[in-house]
């Protein structure tokens, strides 16, 4: 068989076993259709290969987009995990600035129910920085018990019946980014 040139059909040179090799006759009773009409089989060589070139060429433009495209994104992700948080750690170092002023005043003043309202002040200014970026307390106090929105420390027996499986108190509170919880509230369960 000639290499390039000659097209064959790998069906007509190989029996129904594919590990066996190609049969002698149908060899020569391919070569002689080609010798029959050459000018026919060249030109039907020179489309199918031009057909081939076609393919390979637009496989390998695709497979080139494909893999640029790959890796943008994954350069655009790891932009993204790297720089993500920069807007809410900004907006955090005013709370910074306002805890070192009352710091600072808190070790001079001798007027300590001003403190207590000063720190009221940057507790209330931090709670609505909170809710601007989407995060909220969960309520739990009062609240059926539900383990999966709920971390359970502790039961306590109670008196009252409508108190059993309810949240009785909250160790440490819970906060939700929308409605994905970023950490469960520990909370006593009445039993």
């Amino acid at each position: 068989m000639k290499k390039n040139n000659d097209f064959v059909d790998n069906e007509m040179l190989y029996d129904d076993d594919m590990n066996t090799e190609p049969n002698q006759e149908d060899i020569e009773d391919v070569n002689t259709d080609f010798e029959d009409n050459p000018a026919d089989a060249h030109d039907q060589v020179e489309e199918l290969q031009e057909k081939y070139n076609d393919l390979n060429n637009s496989y390998l433009r695709l497979h080139a987009e494909f893999d640029n495209f790959r890796k943008r994104t994954v350069k655009e992700k790891a932009d993204i995990i790297k720089s993500g948080g920069e807007r809410v750690l900004a907006d955090i170092l005013p709370f910074a600035d306002d805890f070192e002023r009352a710091l600072q005043a808190l070790h001079e003043a001798e007027n300590k129910a001003a403190m207590v309202e000063g720190m009221d002040l940057i507790y209330s200014k931090f709670v609505n920085f909170l809710n601007q970026h989407g995060v909220s307390e969960i309520e739990a106090i009062g609240q059926p018990f539900d383990a999966e929105r709920f971390e359970a420390v502790t039961t306590v027996p109670v008196h009252n019946a409508s108190q059993k499986g309810m949240v009785i108190d909250c160790v440490q509170k819970g906060y939700q980014l929308n409605d994905k919880i970023i950490r469960y509230p520990k909370v006593i369960v009445g039993e």
